[in-house]
């Protein structure tokens, strides 16, 4: 077994069980790409088993922090199984859920979602690559489902020195018997059930509350939709009926999911934005899907920020407003920057909020705390001369956990402001 050494005093964060090592921490050793290699501190003591990634910041990805596990088949069967007991626990009223959040459950560099009767997977890191044929028979074995969708196609891969990768890993229309061609050498079996297949079959209809909705895991963004904001779509759905909007803005929409909730709850119109065609496609499919009259829409593939300041200049308000944007600070390094984005699309949106009105905002930037997030939109609320009442804190559904060990898990934040 290969070892890595830290240097002194660089320990502290693997005994507290944080997962990651990054290279200015390592004295000496290594291993091949998403080999387990054996931590230890600079006096030779056990720290835990981690997964090496040789281009990598993050040079090693810890699996356990118990000596005497080994990391193989049984190991990432057992912890497939506690991430999936985990989900049973959770309030999840939907047939979209994540099943697997990376380091929050202790697995680092894999995500699996299931929408209905197909799962979609993220392998995001060497370790993740190199036991992905046994990943996929554990979540194949123990789901019951058939099929899987790999959407390794992340631009955080490019740090890690893989290629991107999709396809069907299992089930799919005919699927091919071969093994992914971006595959490193792996620690397990290889694949059982067939690899990537060119023909597609990926066209998902979930159910989420009270509605319904439409995606392709195939095109969409992460692994096809934002099932993090679940609960968000719910709560807004609630408070479009219970405080009877009449005229919503819906920013940075995607495919609809606020949209169709806002409809849901009652909503007399909704303006719906962004600057994807094909989005605001899904997004006018998904109103249909639910069976509301288009007419109670306006769709507009534009500019946001344009956008708002277009609304603003021709003095419109709106009584709610969401606003969802991209991620705009990947990391600390960016958060700068991205608070001045963010600031701006809050000042406009306070502005064009009607007294009493409510904004839903957020930020999905795992470089903006969210102490940093409140800082930000309350600078944009006194810039926008608007004071707000701070009504909520929001986060990712249950299924996208923080754990106190890793609170890096945290990465959206969201907050619901009632206009004076």
């Amino acid at each position: 077994m290969k070892s890595i050494r830290l240097r002194q005093g660089k320990e502290r964060s693997l005994l507290r069980r944080h997962p990651w090592v990054f290279d200015g921490a390592i004295a000496k050793g290594g291993g091949d790409a998403g080999e387990t290699v054996r931590v230890e501190s600079h006096e030779g003591q056990f720290l835990g088993w981690a997964a090496f990634s040789p281009s990598s910041k993050i040079r090693a990805r810890v699996w356990s922090f118990d000596e005497n596990e080994r990391i193989d088949a049984a190991f990432f069967a057992a912890r497939i199984a506690q991430a999936i007991r985990a989900r049973s626990r959770f309030d999840i009223q939907s047939d979209g859920c994540r099943l697997i959040h990376g380091e929050s459950d202790g697995l680092p560099g894999v995500v699996v979602d299931r929408y209905a009767d197909t799962l979609v997977a993220q392998f995001s890191s060497c370790g993740a690559e190199r036991w992905k044929s046994v990943i996929v028979e554990a979540l194949l074995a123990q789901t019951g489902l058939t099929r899987l969708y790999e959407r390794s196609d992340a631009s955080v891969r490019s740090l890690e020195g893989l290629p991107e990768a999709t396809g069907w890993l299992a089930g799919g229309p005919a699927p091919t018997l071969v093994a992914s061609r971006t595959s490193l050498p792996p620690e397990g079996a290889d694949f059982p059930r067939g690899g990537p297949s060119e023909n597609r079959d990926t066209e998902i209809t979930i159910t989420e509350h009270d509605w319904k909705l439409s995606l392709d895991v195939a095109e969409g963004h992460k692994t096809g939709f934002y099932l993090d904001q679940r609960d968000s779509r719910r709560k807004f759905a609630e408070h479009t009926r219970r405080l009877q909007f009449q005229d919503v803005l819906n920013c940075y929409c995607y495919t609809g999911g606020f949209t169709v909730a806002a409809l849901a709850g009652g909503a007399a119109h909704v303006t719906s934005i962004d600057s994807s065609a094909p989005a605001i496609e899904r997004a006018k499919a998904n109103v249909a899907l639910n069976g509301f009259d288009a007419g109670r829409t306006t769709m507009l593939d534009a500019d946001v920020n344009a956008s708002l300041r277009q609304f603003h200049k021709e003095g419109r308000t709106f009584d709610a407003i969401v606003l969802d944007p991209p991620k705009f600070a990947p990391t600390v390094a960016h958060a700068e920057r991205a608070a001045r984005a963010y600031k701006d699309i809050n000042r406009i949106a306070l502005s064009i909020l009607a007294p009493g009105g409510v904004l839903f905002t957020y930020s999905c930037s795992g470089g903006i705390s969210a102490d940093l997030f409140h800082k930000i939109v309350a600078s944009a609320g006194i810039d926008a001369g608007v004071d707000a009442f701070i009504t909520e804190r929001l986060g990712g559904a249950p299924d996208h956990p923080m754990t106190v060990n890793f609170p890096e898990g945290e990465y959206l934040k969201g907050l619901v402001l009632l206009r004076k």
